[in-house]
């Protein structure tokens, strides 16, 4: 049976609470999710610590990874489903894409938009 496979773009918020190992380890949990259900990872972009707009359950900041890698999507609900048991992670949203970026870089809005 073929699957349909998709690339997708997810980013992911840690805890800033870990030390850098602990970190790490949470980082190797999600990659392995993806790949435990036949996902192939594309790049892994480090977007470092960052202050949130407002707080998530009472917490000020976190470390942002952005991921990108295709896999089945009927396998999504599963890995969806273990990112909701790592306790490490504090947000994650993942959308279809349709390429792979390098780096990510955000021009500043222009006042009045």
């Amino acid at each position: 049976m073929n699957q349909e496979r998709q690339l997708y773009e997810g980013m992911y918020i840690v805890s800033a609470l870990l030390s850098e190992e602990a970190r790490k380890k949470a980082l190797e949990r999600i990659v392995s999710s993806i790949e435990t259900h036949g996902g192939e990872i594309k790049n892994v972009v480090d977007w470092g610590r960052r202050k949130f707009a407002y707080q998530i359950e009472k917490r000020k900041e976190g470390f942002y990874y952005v991921i990108y890698f295709d896999a089945e999507t009927s396998k999504m609900p599963k890995i969806w489903d273990e990112y909701k048991l790592n306790e490490d992670l504090v947000r994650f949203m993942t959308l279809k894409t349709d390429a792979v970026r390098e780096k990510l870089e955000f021009k500043p809005l222009r006042s009045g938009e």
